[in-house]
């Protein structure tokens, strides 16, 4: 930093000449200057003000030390740098900068510090119903309750016996009544900061805040001066999580900047900056890794999580999410809250899988199939002839799940004129829900599969009558044999 403790800094200062430090230029209590440091030393840090005086030259000034530390408890500049700060003495010594205007004395130097606009010290030394009792170098002042802090303020007896900086509201009766506001400072340094903040914020960067409050949108986390929101959509990878699931107030966590907005209107109408922030953006989204998690035809054990009524949801695993199809689910089913409850454990065959949309297509995994097991079922070729139950009867035919499968992509349709049936049959009568039958594949295609009974029986029909035949013509050529065996024995002469 600089800082060299070998220096005396009372000392160094004499040396400039202090006393006539500000004669280039007029000073006054509560001014707000700039100055550039010039040398930093073991008790202070020596400046000149950026603006000469009439002269031409420059106004030497210094600060205490502790006015310029940090947070750390280290000197926050070095030489070169430029620094604002408020006049706060001008005696024989020279001229004395501070961040505030210290421990004035007296109403004059309370009134100086009102019209400047600068804090003062105060300490608290009681407590009234209204407020507190400030002793300002021996003036009594009062700070409303209103004015102790930016928020509310549940245990006023905790600032007792405090040192703090307040702003001077008022100064009446010759110093006989002086009103304070800490909440003014508390502002002032709330802006300071914020513009700080801000200053180096940009879309995309990775920021530390602190979790101010909870709200049923999202999160509030403090920057640094100032706030941003952390909706509910950013929190997690994991659908459906709220504020209270994920964080507490007072957690500091690490978050990405998605958006600024300049100019965006509070709830009174005054332009302030939107900053929506993100911390699932922070974690490894688990799409990036689907494959492990939604293997494509194949079983994988999921937890019901929400219902809609058109299907459920199924997590596969944190902020994985598949559809199970009320048409899955077999059967007229009105609700799938009818046969499954939400938290319910279910192995579930991935049928398809979007990554790019995030979207999964589920069904039932086919009785005795472990997770990961392979769950494509028997290859369905127009043709070949299945087994099966009936699954629903409809006006317009029957459906019929086919063995070794679950779900609409084996459930197959037979309609009316496929079944065989005289006309007028009652259907729901002859095939129960239950029903073993046997059909015939007619058609194949994306969620489409026509089977057949009449086409069963006709095969079978076929096969009775060509094996007749066959058996027929037999018959007929060992008959014609015979004969001719017999009239060629007939033609041959006798020995």
């Amino acid at each position: 930093m600089g800082t060299d403790r070998s220096d005396d800094f009372a000392a160094l200062f004499e040396a400039q000449n202090s006393p006539r430090a500000a004669r280039g230029r007029s000073l006054k209590l509560g001014d707000r200057v700039q100055a550039d440091v010039v040398q930093v030393g073991r008790d202070g840090v020596f400046v000149e003000l950026s603006e000469p005086g009439a002269s031409g030259k420059r106004t030497q000034a210094y600060f205490h030390v502790i006015d310029l530390r940090g947070p750390n408890g280290e000197i926050s500049v070095k030489p070169g740098d430029r620094v604002e700060g408020t006049v706060v003495e001008i005696d024989a010594s020279g001229v004395r900068l501070g961040r505030s205007m210290g421990k004035p004395s007296g109403a004059g130097a309370l009134e100086e510090a009102r019209l400047a606009g600068v804090p003062v010290e105060g300490k608290v030394s009681g407590l009234n119903k209204g407020g507190l009792e400030v002793d300002v170098a021996g003036v009594r002042a009062f700070c409303p309750l209103s004015q102790i802090d930016r928020g509310f303020v549940a245990d006023p007896q905790s600032y007792v016996g405090k040192s703090l900086q307040f702003i001077v509201n008022e100064v009446r009766d010759g110093g006989k009544r002086v009103v304070l506001s800490r909440r003014a400072v508390l502002e002032q340094e709330q802006k300071l900061r914020a513009a700080e903040t801000l200053s180096g914020l940009v879309a995309g960067a990775t920021v530390r805040g602190s979790v101010t409050a909870l709200r049923e949108f999202g999160a509030f986390v403090d920057l640094g001066g100032v706030e941003g929101l952390i909706p509910n959509s950013e929190l997690s990878h994991e659908h459906g999580k709220k504020a209270a699931d994920v964080l507490a107030a007072g957690d500091v966590v690490d978050v990405q900047v998605r958006e600024i907005q300049s100019g965006a209107p509070n709830k009174r109408g005054e332009p302030t900056t939107k900053i929506t922030l993100s911390l699932k953006a922070l974690s490894v989204d688990p799409y990036r890794e689907i494959e492990k998690y939604a293997p494509l035809g194949k079983v994988a054990r999921g937890t019901v999580k929400r219902f809609m009524d058109f299907g459920a949801f199924v997590q596969l695993t944190p902020g994985v999410e598949g559809l199970l199809h009320i048409s899955e689910l077999g059967g007229k089913v009105s609700h799938p809250s009818a046969l499954l409850q939400v938290g319910q454990q279910i192995d579930v065959v991935v049928r398809s899988v979007d990554a790019a949309a995030r979207k999964i297509a589920l069904a039932p995994a086919p009785d005795g199939l472990a997770p990961g097991a392979d769950a494509r079922g028997p290859s369905l070729l127009v043709g070949a002839v299945v087994n099966g139950t009936v699954d629903r009867v409809e006006p317009y035919g029957v459906f019929l799940q086919i063995e070794g499968t679950r779900g609409r992509v084996g459930c197959g349709l037979i309609p009316n004129a496929e079944l065989g049936t005289p006309r007028g049959a009652d259907h729901r009568k002859l095939f129960p829900p239950g029903t073993p039958l046997t059909a015939k594949i007619l058609e194949t295609g994306e969620n489409k599969l026509r089977l057949s009974l009449k086409a069963v029986k006709e095969d079978e029909e076929r096969a009775d009558y060509d094996g007749y035949r066959a058996t027929a013509s037999q018959n007929k050529l060992g008959t014609l044999g015979d004969l001719l065996r017999k009239a060629e024995a007939a033609t041959k002469p006798r020995r």
